[in-house]
């Protein structure tokens, strides 16, 4: 793990979450306020210009740093729980261990310091029934010797965990006031965690 794989993960998550954008700006209408989608792309840009100055950077510092440019430039719950997942990623690394055991131990400590933060868990119609069940399955498979295999079986996990959101009433957020309403839409903050983690996972499977 290095800044140059970093920077380029966010790169391609950009890539990825602006070829769906309508997408999800259509299901932030339909149950949020319509902002996310602007507030991530925003978030993305605004990582990708500390590039320069942070690729030489240890991938702690990467981390911490790419969180606090998120708290103090992206409005909304989102930019507040992502740059407290960094900043909890962050704490975890150690240069001793392999990109997998590392991943699986910052982003398992990230999720938890999200879920602490946010006072939400798995099955509120959030991000979280995506990133929970992600972060439990890296850690079950750190060991495993195939990355290739193990981002395959991120991608069903995280997509399986987005379209679970669809059957949830929200109890968080601008959504939780539409009540059984809600049912039926996919969160779009599940959406996009979804598609950024399919993003990360096909550098994996692509390398």
């Amino acid at each position: 793990m290095n800044g140059v794989k970093i920077f380029d993960s966010i790169r391609n998550i950009e890539i990825t979450i602006n070829n769906h954008k309508e997408e999800i700006e259509k299901l932030d209408q339909e149950i949020g306020d319509g902002d996310h989608i602007f507030n991530i792309l925003r978030g993305l840009q605004e990582l990708l210009n500390l590039k320069d100055k942070l690729v030489d950077e240890t991938s702690d510092q990467i981390f911490k740093q790419l969180g606090m440019k998120i708290m103090t430039t992206v409005g909304g719950s989102s930019g507040a729980l992502f740059a407290t997942l960094l900043i909890g990623m962050s704490k975890k690394f150690n240069p001793e261990l392999n990109d997998l055991n590392n991943l699986s131990e910052m982003f398992y400590e990230g999720v938890e310091s999200m879920k602490k933060r946010g006072k939400s868990d798995i099955g509120e119609k959030t991000m979280l029934d995506v990133l929970i069940p992600v972060s439990k399955t890296l850690i079950n498979l750190k060991d495993e010797s195939n990355i290739s295999k193990v981002a395959e079986k991120i991608i069903i996990v995280a997509k399986d965990g987005m379209l679970s959101t669809k059957d949830i009433i929200a109890t968080k957020g601008r959504a939780s006031f539409l009540g059984e309403r809600a049912k039926g839409h996919i969160d779009p903050g599940a959406r996009s965690s979804q598609l950024a983690i399919e993003a990360i996972c096909n550098q994996f499977i692509n390398n």
